[in-house]
């Protein structure tokens, strides 16, 4: 391929690049000049053997973020709100262009506080739906470490941008409200406790515990609507018990005191508003948890 038609090809990727870069750094010159490198580094590489040209810009466009990310220190980002929309037929048009509104001011106050690798994985999976295993080879890090590091930032991007309830003892309150209706299969219990709006995450591996349990309702990796996250725990949760998960007070399935999953518990104005479920072990190997 000529250079020519190298730089056309690039041309076409060149707004969802710079969608990226632009959330991932927060402000527009430093994304112009990631496209840039992106684009030199392109033209210095034999791409025959590439065959999804697209998802390798998004990889060397999101390395160079990440190393301007390590090396910048803390600093104030420009405000994005006016930033053109990528060209970008996916992930769902209407879900990324709702993100990309609420990226303003306070956000990026949030995404700031982040760890680099955290912000990366956040961005690229939550906004722009790049697979964890390609997050992974930036993050030089497993497909699973890179879940886990997009799953923190979730939890920290929900405490900086909502009124989350601090005092320890309300927590607890909703939380052995939880456990407790999980268990008696108290269904309106449940539905007292967690916002009508509740979103549900569960990884790989808790998703096939709960297919491999006969009678037991269904879970995908992500569930949205009271209703529906309440069948999910009613009548179940017998060995699950308080915990804090990440310092935060969630809840573990621990039979005899071995962790087997987590559940990551994010409380606000006294109702459960998301909920995380954690049983992959080489996930679980990277998530502090005390029973309490």
């Amino acid at each position: 391929m000529d250079e020519t038609d190298l730089a056309e090809r690039f041309e076409t990727h060149r707004p969802h690049l710079r969608a990226v870069t632009l959330r991932l750094l927060g402000s527009p010159a430093e994304a112009d000049d990631a496209v840039q490198e992106t684009w030199l580094r392109l033209a210095r590489t034999d791409t025959s053997e590439v065959e999804n040209l697209r998802a390798w810009l998004t990889t060397v466009a999101s390395r160079v973020a990440l190393s301007m990310l390590r090396s910048r220190g803390t600093r104030a980002e420009s405000p994005i709100d006016d930033a053109p929309e990528a060209a970008d037929p996916e992930p769902n048009p209407e879900a990324r262009a709702a993100q990309a509104d609420a990226l303003g001011g306070a956000l990026l106050v949030v995404l700031e506080r982040l760890d680099p690798a955290e912000r990366l994985a956040f961005v690229l999976h939550d906004m722009f739906a790049v697979p964890f295993d390609e997050i992974a080879t930036v993050v030089e890090r497993s497909p699973a470490a890179a879940r886990q590091l997009a799953s923190r930032a979730r939890r920290r991007v929900r405490g900086g941008s909502a009124e989350t309830d601090a005092d320890p003892a309300r927590r607890r309150e909703v939380v052995e409200a939880f456990l407790t209706a999980a268990r008696e299969g108290d269904f309106a219990g449940l539905l007292s406790v967690l916002d009508p709006d509740v979103e549900l995450r569960a990884d790989r591996v808790a998703v096939a515990a709960a297919a491999a349990n006969p009678g037991a309702p269904a879970v995908t990796d992500a569930m949205h609507g009271a209703d529906a996250v309440a069948r999910v725990f009613c009548g179940r949760a017998r060995a699950a018990q308080p915990a804090l998960v990440d310092g935060a007070l969630g809840a573990a399935f621990a039979p005899g005191g071995t962790v087997y999953s987590a559940f990551d518990l994010v409380v606000v104005g006294g109702r459960i508003v998301a909920i995380e479920m954690i049983a992959d072990p080489d996930v679980l190997a990277s998530v502090d948890v005390e029973l309490r």
